[in-house]
């Protein structure tokens, strides 16, 4: 295990040179908290299809391929899909506002005041991403070194925290895009062949398996619309996704550079599920089908390339840890701190002083200690993050994209629709289950109601605002042009749309 051990090492301390040289190039807030703006179509390719498949896609697609076979590819293929329909659809338009988040985005839209409310939530649910990224760590370093859980847990965060801090979405996309080569060179072109060829091929485990491992439906109808539910819609609307596509140079960058990381994700997941299907063959009897991952590297890998693997699992993790951190970071200081202090981001310069690197950096340290502190004690991660993605999908997905096609909806309805929502799919899960569909179901159709009720019986938005919108939307207006202050509206009579 020597050879292995140093691969690792070599690519832990690579992440952390990373961060140094990361460091050097953030001299704004707009360098730190979205590159620049810079980033072209490879690199942004890399750092999105880095930051959408983690562990759950990279380790946990293989264990879903080996408890339901090629159908197990299903969560992984539906986070492809969502990051396809968000490239399409959506990613231009947002890339050419110029903003640092989603409730910026929110306050643009609307003419101010849904920032906070909105940014509290989507700042719980990166916070939860990225706390239960970190717990993958226990996973990894268990197998890697025979570390403690809690001592894992500490290695992985802070080497995450490390880079993260020191150069912000600079460090974050170098690394990705380590992280995107390990992973596409362990996973697809070293992984994948050798599972298949030590299972006995596809005619081997066609005959070892039952027929319904080769079914495309066989998880369930079911189980696909929850992870369509939860996954497609998370990515049309998450911050961590968002700010990735704040990167990008141009608006054809995002949309074409998205469509081939989306692209990528169906492949990698189908992937995932084939090398499942052949754990399934060559260990039949696991308790844990998670562990079939680490069981194929451990055993059927050559030295050098197992360390490599093992690597690419935890580049899986990394890229979405540190995307998570982040995002929650950028939310908690530019949505809620600085709004509770009435200072505000909107309108703020592309080239800010220095002193605004430091405070953005400060609030991911700050925000990297809480992730790991609430790992270490945290124990049902999956509960948690599903709370998470249905606050968010039921509170906020309405609301933003409600502003995105509907140029009635107004303030009232999309606040209406957040609190709303936000409190049905709370109540919801302690009905149902925490686990159950209806939660983010009846949610989302109880936000859109009230959003478009409520929209309908208030003045329409100021017409200044929306053409201030407007104006950003086409790419018009720089980003330091300060949006219309909002007009109060009084409830009165629908007006035309």
């Amino acid at each position: 295990m020597a050879v292995d051990y140093a691969v690792i090492v070599v690519y832990l301390a690579a992440m952390l040179g990373m961060g140094w040289w990361g460091m050097r190039r953030a001299k704004s807030k707009s360098d730190f908290l979205v590159a620049g703006r810079r980033l072209g179509p490879a690199m942004y390719s890399g750092t999105m299809a880095a930051i959408v498949l983690g562990g759950a896609s990279t380790i946990g697609g293989v264990g879903l391929g080996y408890k339901h076979g090629l159908s197990g590819a299903w969560m992984v293929l539906t986070i492809g899909f969502g990051l396809l329909a968000l490239s399409v659809f959506f990613s231009a338009r947002i890339a050419r506002l110029k903003v640092y988040t989603v409730s910026e985005m929110l306050d643009l839209r609307y003419g101010g005041t849904a920032g906070v409310i909105s940014g509290v939530v989507m700042w719980a649910y990166t916070l939860m991403l990225a706390v239960t990224s970190t717990i993958a760590y226990a996973t990894i370093f268990d197998v890697l070194f025979d570390l403690n859980r809690t001592a894992s847990i500490i290695l992985g965060g802070a080497i995450v925290v490390a880079y993260s801090t020191l150069g912000g979405m600079w460090s974050i996309t170098l690394t990705d895009m380590v992280q995107f080569v390990v992973k596409t060179v362990g996973v697809l072109l070293l992984l994948l062949p050798v599972a298949v060829i030590k299972a006995g091929g596809f005619a081997e485990m066609k005959a070892e398996l039952p027929t319904e491992y080769f079914a495309p439906l066989g998880i369930g109808g079911e189980t696909i619309f929850t992870y369509v539910l939860i996954y497609t819609f998370g990515m049309l609307i998450g911050q961590d996704i968002w700010q990735r596509v704040f990167t990008a140079r141009s608006d054809r960058v995002a949309r074409w550079g998205g469509i081939t990381a989306g692209t990528y994700c169906l492949v990698y997941g189908i992937a995932g599920a084939l090398i499942g299907v052949a754990a399934r063959v060559l260990y039949p009897k696991l308790t844990n089908p998670d562990d079939a991952f680490a069981l194929i590297v451990k055993d059927h890998l050559p030295m050098g390339a197992r360390g490599l693997v093992l690597a690419a699992a935890l580049a899986a993790v990394m890229s979405t840890s540190s995307g998570a951190l982040i995002a929650c970071a950028t939310v908690a200081n530019n949505d809620i701190w600085s709004r509770l202090r009435g200072i505000g981001s909107r309108g703020a310069a592309a080239d800010e002083p220095h002193d605004e690197v430091k405070g953005n950096r400060a609030f991911i340290l700050a925000m990297g200690v809480a992730v790991i502190a609430i790992a270490i004690a945290l124990n049902d991660v999956v509960q948690a993050l599903t709370v998470a993605y249905n606050l968010l999908v039921g509170g906020l997905l309405v609301p933003i994209l409600g502003g995105l096609l509907w140029k009635r909806g107004t303030v009232q309805g999309a606040l209406a629709a957040i609190v709303v929502g936000g409190t049905a799919v709370i109540a919801l899960m302690a009905t149902f289950g925490i686990l159950a569909n209806e939660p983010v179901l009846y949610g989302l159709l109880a936000s859109l109601a009230v959003y478009v009720a409520v929209s309908l019986a208030t003045r329409p938005t100021d017409a200044a605002i929306l053409a201030h919108w407007k104006d950003r939307v086409a790419g018009r207006v720089a980003e330091e042009a300060p949006a219309p202050a909002a007009v109060p509206a009084a409830p009165g009579p629908a007006a035309g749309s």
